[in-house]
């Protein structure tokens, strides 16, 4: 019976630890550099939700928003930049390279999500899927069909 308490009591530590990690903010809560950033990149968009991360060792807000029915999330880091922006599409609007090589991957399988994604002025075409076998995954590609991890 202890031990089985000792168990439950270490599982809500950790999942409790992990809600504290994926704490929701509020714009007021980020840097004035950073709210200035969000709210030009938010224009006309509904903010449906604002996360601190930190990726490859920058801090940085992940900011969830919705324009017109469609996903669009951007990153800013604590100082104002701009760092990446991932805007939903549909597959036929990218690139005949990119499209076969996401279908190619796909394959037999079900294609979900379509983004186009912009960082440091590249862009990448990230597509989500799952597996024939029910595996979810993704691919990134760039505009000439070519499978990248970033």
């Amino acid at each position: 019976m202890t031990r089985t308490f000792a168990v439950l009591l270490a599982i809500a530590a950790i999942a409790g630890a992990a809600l504290a990690a994926e704490k929701k903010l509020a714009l007021k809560d980020l840097p004035a550099a950073a709210q200035k950033t969000v709210q030009d990149q938010a224009q006309g968009a509904e903010i449906r939700g604002i996360s601190k991360e930190t990726e490859k060792g920058v801090a940085q807000y992940e900011v969830e928003t919705m324009v017109n029915g469609k996903h669009r999330d951007f990153n800013v880091d604590t100082e104002g930049a701009l760092l990446v922006v991932e805007e939903e599409t549909s597959l036929d609007s990218i690139p005949a390279p990119a499209r076969a090589a996401i279908q190619k991957k796909v394959g037999d399988g079900k294609l979900g999500k379509v983004e186009i994604m912009t960082k440091g002025g590249a862009i990448f075409y990230e597509a989500a899927y799952t597996t024939k076998a029910g595996k979810k995954h993704e691919v990134l590609v760039k505009p000439d069909g070519t499978e990248t991890k970033d």
